[in-house]
């Protein structure tokens, strides 16, 4: 049930922005666009509800309410950037806008550790979240399943980690650009 939630609460996510941003640039709705945009972090509470009331209603913890966590401690953290990237390739494609940006070198190492910061950000939100849970339910045996989760979001944490430490090393290179093909006739 947790599972289908999860795919439902995604899914609406990524509808209202879309929705947010179809309003905004192609119906030329900015505060509907808004509007829409604005149950991004609505979808994320039912989430937790659902999550609250399924484990109070007696069900035991799985691997799904786990997952729960982490989606929530994610879209919290990154919700804002991953709303930015869409409404910069939306405007870029739908509303004449700039094309996005691409960083390499310096640029793209400082993005890397900011990364990091909000993956710190979305680790705390969702062990906070399983902590929660965890107290709230009260029964070591009903959520032992969660438990697991705190290596895992350590782990998360870890690789994000690792990725900028390698990328401060061997900082990414811009990208190549190919010579204008030329034609012989």
């Amino acid at each position: 049930m947790i599972l289908i939630a999860i795919v439902v609460c995604e899914v609406a996510f990524w509808v209202a922005i879309f929705a947010g941003l179809a309003a905004r640039y192609l119906l030329r709705r900015p505060r509907l666009g808004g509007a829409l945009l604005i149950l991004a972090p609505v979808i994320d509470a039912v989430l937790l509800a659902l999550v609250a009331v399924d484990l109070l209603g007696g069900e035991t913890a799985s691997w799904q309410h786990g997952l729960a966590a982490i989606y929530i401690g994610v879209s919290i953290a990154y919700g804002k950037r991953m709303v930015a990237w869409a409404d910069a390739h939306f405007q870029h494609r739908f509303a004449g806008g700039p094309a996005p940006e691409r960083f390499s070198g310096t640029r793209y190492t400082v993005k890397c550790w900011r990364d990091v910061l909000l993956t710190a950000l979305a680790v705390v939100i969702a062990a906070a979240t399983l902590g929660a849970i965890i107290l709230l339910v009260n029964d070591p045996e009903r959520t032992a399943a969660l438990s697991g989760f705190f290596r895992i979001l350590g782990i998360i944490f870890a690789i994000d980690f690792l990725w900028a430490v390698s990328y401060t090393i061997w900082p990414k290179k811009a990208a190549r650009t190919l010579p204008a093909a030329t034609t012989s006739r």
